[in-house]
């Protein structure tokens, strides 16, 4: 442990994000969501982070919507954006209708001075004291949102391989110009929010993603890194099969592991825990939306006996905590982290639940039988 009787929430969360023993097991959630956001600290982010001793706080560009009909909007890409029932928003159409109009396509403008208004707020609060992680993109998930939907970006995976280049070279000199804006206005760490796999494994194949992504994230992550500062991949999904390639690019740390995709976090520190922190993976499906306090409490014990011992880790939901999170399991897990998470780690906690694989009760047989489904259907 490094001067831990002098730590701030900064100094806490960069400590295990750069792999090393901090004093307690730092906390961090990518989002929050209503209504635990309105339970816990009446709608406000901030007070959140404050009252529940948050160590990392995220971050977002700004981006201006119009409204075109009720419900929907359009923001500054063109995409069209529809808002479920608790107003958050989803892609529903892309401007890009015809492939050959990659070639005429601009993004909205990087420099834009609103671009940051909202991240420029979190900095002034916190600047020095918490973590402050700027949440942005690669080129996966715009670029299917610009050509409308995974199927549409596929195909041109296949018919237009050079469009597609062409585009997320577009994307990725957008998104690093952001990047680049935030880690000048005060971002400790990058965050790339982009999914490229589902509980049966990557959206796309290994070679594809090669291809077509991997190089353009490699990109991102050299910018932040040549800048001096941290980078953190998140993905759901099982990721295995371009888990090597990601550490590979030189992220600092992953997030969430999703263990109802068959994500083990203990397995990937074990193979990976040398290169990246772990970040996660208290699961957000059942564990905080469904089940009692008690089965909540097991988890984080569990979780920190087996990841936290030896310091590159931060624990966090295994997604977000969205609008499904129960506030009361929320709070357990944060009550349960600041008990358990204290280094050195409890040996007696370590003992009795290091053995335990509570996620493989909940999920294995869930999963078993999805991924039969899948592949009977795929093959």
């Amino acid at each position: 442990m490094i001067g831990c009787e002098s730590l701030n929430n900064r100094d806490r969360f960069l400590i295990a994000l750069k792999r090393g023993v901090p004093d307690r097991v730092p906390l961090w959630e990518l989002i929050i969501n209503d209504p635990v956001l309105s339970e816990v600290a009446d709608g406000s982010y901030s007070r959140l982070v404050d009252k529940l001793d948050i160590d990392g706080v995220t971050g977002f560009e700004t981006q201006i919507f119009d409204e075109v009909s009720s419900g929907l909007y359009r923001d500054e890409w063109g995409i069209l954006w529809k808002a479920n029932k608790d107003g958050i928003l989803y892609p529903v159409r892309g401007p890009i209708k015809k492939a050959y109009q990659i070639r005429d396509y601009e993004p909205p403008d990087p420099d834009a001075e609103h671009r940051l208004s909202n991240f420029e707020t979190l900095v002034d609060e916190f600047k020095g004291e918490r973590a402050l992680v700027f949440l942005t993109h690669d080129v996966f998930e715009f670029s299917h949102y610009l050509v409308g939907g995974l199927s549409k970006l596929f195909k041109l995976y296949y018919r237009e391989p050079e469009l597609v280049h062409e585009l997320a070279s577009k994307i990725i000199e957008y998104k690093s110009r952001v990047a680049e804006r935030a880690i000048k206005c005060g971002a400790d760490v990058i965050v790339s929010g982009d999914d490229y796999a589902g509980v049966t494994g990557p959206l796309m194949s290994p070679r594809h993603f090669r291809e077509f992504i991997l190089p353009y994230l490699k990109k991102l992550v050299s910018l932040v890194k040549s800048k001096g500062k941290l980078f953190i991949k998140h993905t759901d999904g099982y990721i295995w099969p371009i888990l090597k390639d990601l550490v590979e690019t030189g992220i600092d740390g992953l997030h969430p592991i999703e263990p109802a995709a068959g994500m083990d976090i203990l397995e990937v520190k074990k193979a990976y825990g040398d290169s990246i922190c772990v970040i996660g993976n208290v699961d957000c499906t059942y564990v905080l939306t469904l089940a009692n306090l008690d089965l909540v409490e097991e988890v984080v014990k569990e979780t920190i006996a087996k990841v936290a011992p030896g310091g590159g880790y931060i624990l966090s939901s295994s997604n977000s905590i969205h609008p499904g999170v129960k506030a009361e399991n929320f709070l357990t897990m944060i009550k349960t982290a600041k008990e358990y998470g204290v280094y050195p780690i409890s040996n007696e906690l370590i003992r009795e639940y290091s053995r335990k694989d509570t996620y493989g009760l909940i999920f294995r047989e869930r999963l078993a039988r999805i991924r039969q489904i899948y592949y009977s259907k795929a093959f």
